[in-house]
């Protein structure tokens, strides 16, 4: 039996809600198809919005979602998706499948779509091909609420009160797809747009941050541009055994299994360099770190287009992402939003649709067994990860984080482990009245939840003995979970 210590008075600063952000992007079918059908008579919905996802969505208490990329971003031009849907122009959205984008999805059905959901508003503005007169007046369209030809224009098209834009990212993956500029000279465009960022509402301002390994990008954007944000995004997606061998969704064996999760203790690495450099050119910490991006990314699921990044969810998604939600966990004091890659139909997704059909995904449990975390104090805990030799390295067999809000303390745990349950003896400072504990795990590492089986893989009741201070439990193998003690 691993014995496990928490102490709740030691606090280690607070687990940002944003850390539990999404991403909605223009791509495959996370817009269309997956949140808006617009007037299908055939799939129930409120204003566009499917009503079955809605719902789901809604109970993962979503802080904050990100829109329109991504890649998608920088080839977006606002105009395009405002006023009467038939007179909207279409576009080819070229970074995604080549498929035809006709815009009924625009600024008023995002911010319809964050009304619905409940959560803030992260805007991403279009650096690569548009230009800072486009912005300038796009953020004016949202926030302003006087008199002026730009506002005059939202209200005609259906919104007489200003939007509440919370969080505005200054362009996207400019070092690739957003333009494939030198840092130095993004940095100068960054100062650029962000000074004619004007609004009565107070808008947070991030900056395109580094990709991965990439130190020298955060550096000299740091140096250069950092007085002139609030955070600045990074982006590291986890792979089964790196970006030329991704791996397939639902076919893998424990190599498979366990290089992915040696790929995330790679990004725990990589993460550390990036808030280094982050400490070395902003030492008093005004500068956040906002990883917009992040997940799982393997190959496309076969026989759908390559350009949708259509990928099934398994056990191995919700280990490894439980892993990385930690991770920012106990990296608060720079991590301040996180972004999961992507909300619906996308690579690491919550939901998935095909048609009228709806099933959440491991990874829509993972979130919604690690929703007390949000906004809570973390706190010190101490255990024996013990650790499991792979052919890409050591990995933790354990990851364990405890938080406390409003007298609760939630602890959430991940067996990494394909062959061993583990035994807790959970040791507080303080005796709890009562323990509630769930966990998440499935007979096989490549179940999936599907259409035909949307319950294979859901949280089940686990047992945990609460005796004053201890709390003893089993952690099956392969497994995650989460215990609330009051």
């Amino acid at each position: 039996m691993s014995k496990v210590m928490i102490n709740t008075q030691r606090k280690k600063g607070k687990i940002s809600k944003y850390i539990y952000g999404q991403f909605a992007e223009h791509l495959g079918r996370c817009i269309y198809e997956g949140l808006y059908v617009g007037n299908d008579p055939d799939i129930p919905n409120t204003n566009g919005m499917r009503n079955d996802v809605i719902a789901a969505l809604k109970e993962l208490d979503i802080p904050v979602l990100r829109w329109p990329g991504g890649c998608f971003a920088d080839d977006y031009h606002w105009r395009d998706g405002i006023g009467p849907k038939e007179n909207r122009p279409y576009m080819v959205n070229t970074n995604w499948g080549g498929v035809v984008e006709n815009n009924h999805f625009g600024t008023h059905e995002f911010f319809e779509l964050c009304r619905q959901l409940g959560c803030e508003a992260y805007v991403n503005a279009n650096v690569g091909s548009g230009t800072v007169q486009e912005m300038r007046d796009w953020v004016e369209y949202m926030t302003f609420d006087g008199d002026s030809p730009l506002a005059n224009e939202r209200r005609a098209n259906g919104d007489d009160e200003p939007f509440k834009l919370s969080f505005l990212g200054i362009g996207n993956e400019n070092w690739g797809c957003g333009g494939n500029m030198r840092p130095e000279y993004y940095s100068d465009l960054y100062r650029r747009f962000s000074t004619f960022i004007r609004s009565k509402q107070k808008i947070y301002k991030i900056g395109c941050g580094a990709n991965s390994d990439d130190t020298q990008w955060t550096e000299t954007v740091m140096k250069n541009a950092g007085k002139f944000m609030d955070g600045i995004s990074w982006h590291n997606y986890t792979f089964e055994d790196g970006w030329d061998n991704r791996g397939d969704s639902i076919v893998f064996d424990a190599d498979g299994w366990y290089n992915n999760m040696a790929d995330v203790v790679l990004m725990q690495k990589r993460l550390r360099d990036q808030i280094a450099v982050m400490d070395s050119t902003d030492p008093d910490g005004k500068v956040d770190l906002i990883v917009d991006e992040w997940g799982n990314w393997f190959e496309v699921m076969a026989g759908t287009n390559p350009g949708f990044l259509y990928q099934q969810n398994t056990m191995r998604d919700a280990v490894a992402g439980m892993l990385i939600l930690h991770m920012f966990h106990n990296a608060n004091r720079r991590v301040k939003m996180a972004n999961i890659a992507q909300m619906v139909n996308v690579l690491q997704s919550m939901v998935l649709t095909e048609g009228e059909r709806m099933t959440v995904t491991p990874t829509y449990y993972l979130f919604k067994m690690m929703k007390g975390h949000q906004d809570a104090e973390l706190l010190d805990a101490s255990y024996d990860a013990k650790s499991i030799d792979t052919k890409r390295g050591a990995i933790p067999k354990l990851s364990l984080s405890a938080s406390e809000k409003n007298g609760a303390v939630t602890i959430t745990i991940a067996n990494t482990s394909l062959t061993d349950d583990e035994e807790l003896e959970i040791e507080l400072d303080k005796a709890f009245a009562s323990v509630a504990a769930e966990y998440l795990t499935s007979g096989n590492m490549c179940d999936v939840n599907t259409f035909d089986e949307p319950d294979k893989i859901r949280p089940q009741a686990l047992n945990a003995e609460l005796s004053g201070s201890t709390v003893k439990v089993t952690v099956p193998k392969m497994s995650i979970a989460a215990i609330t003690l009051k």
